[in-house]
């Protein structure tokens, strides 16, 4: 069974499945309730592979919105004088 390819199709269908979801965990049970539904025949290990693969592209697409690291109006370090 080809995983990118699952994993690609899920990612596809976040939209409609994770519509309104913003939290990481809600996301990974909603992936894994897909996965149940539709892949049941995927063992432990490639369930794993691919609820983390979608979340790689979820995160890829900023499906989650954007998080600032830092301090977004620090000081730069830079000197316009």
């Amino acid at each position: 069974m080809n995983l990118d390819a699952i994993i690609a199709e899920i990612a596809d269908q976040a939209d409609e499945f994770l519509a309104g979801v913003t939290d990481r965990a809600q996301a990974r049970a909603g992936i894994a309730e897909l996965i149940n539904m539709d892949w049941f025949t995927l063992g432990p290990v490639d369930r794993k592979v691919v609820t983390e693969g979608v979340m790689a592209a979820l995160e890829a697409e900023e499906f989650f919105g954007i998080e600032f690291v830092g301090d977004p109006f620090a000081d730069d370090g830079s000197d316009d004088d």
